[in-house]
């Protein structure tokens, strides 16, 4: 982790955007535990929130547009054949596959949440040549509710922000299972409110 910071401390805001960038892709960058250590630092003002947010916000939607990028023109036989490489193993992979296609916009809003999924969902879409629109919809919905949330408990826990880390060992599938909850509650009332009764497309 020591590397993240002195990479921050040297570049900044470009080094925040280029670490979040390479962590969607697949990298091993500790996405969580780096945007805890920024809300931190904005916390103590040597960072401002607002540009923080923002530029954490793109690196992520870098990240993920370029992994549906891969997807789509490297296909699922690159992805299969090259995915350890970014640390993407073919069980997972396939995990993410059988999700995707059952609930697509569940996924891609709740795979930033969980480490290993966050990597692959990206891909998955590129790979099934899911509608970019309704990827960039929701995908980037969940950057935007991902990035908000863990700079917002760094600012607010300060120097305990390093909790984190600890929580999310501890609470993690709890918590999981309380956002796939909350997301079906939301894709139903989206659902609702866009058909209004109607059958909605096949493609969820």
């Amino acid at each position: 982790m020591s590397v993240w910071y002195e990479l921050i401390g040297q570049y900044g805001y470009i080094g925040i955007f280029s670490l979040l960038t390479l962590g969607i892709v697949g990298l091993p960058v500790p996405d969580e535990v780096l945007l805890a250590y920024l809300g931190y630092v904005t916390s103590i003002g040597t960072m401002n929130f607002s540009l923080t947010f923002i530029v954490a916000l793109l690196g992520s939607i870098c990240g993920i547009s370029v992994s549906y990028l891969l997807g789509m023109k490297l296909g699922e036989p690159f992805i299969k054949k090259y995915g350890s490489r970014f640390f993407l193993s073919e069980k997972t992979i396939q995990r993410v596959n059988r999700l995707f296609h059952r609930y697509g916009p569940i996924v891609l809003i709740g795979s930033y949440f969980i480490p290993g999924i966050r990597h692959v969902a990206a891909y998955i879409g590129g790979i099934s040549r899911y509608s970019f629109k309704r990827f960039a919809l929701f995908g980037y919905m969940g950057a935007f509710l991902w990035v908000m949330l863990f700079l917002a408990l760094g600012n607010g826990l300060g120097a305990n922000w390093d909790i984190i880390t600890s929580f999310m060992h501890k609470y993690m599938w709890g918590f999981i299972f309380f956002l796939m909850i909350s997301l079906f509650i939301f894709s139903g009332f989206y659902i609702y409110r866009t058909f209004g009764g109607k059958n909605p497309p096949s493609q969820f």
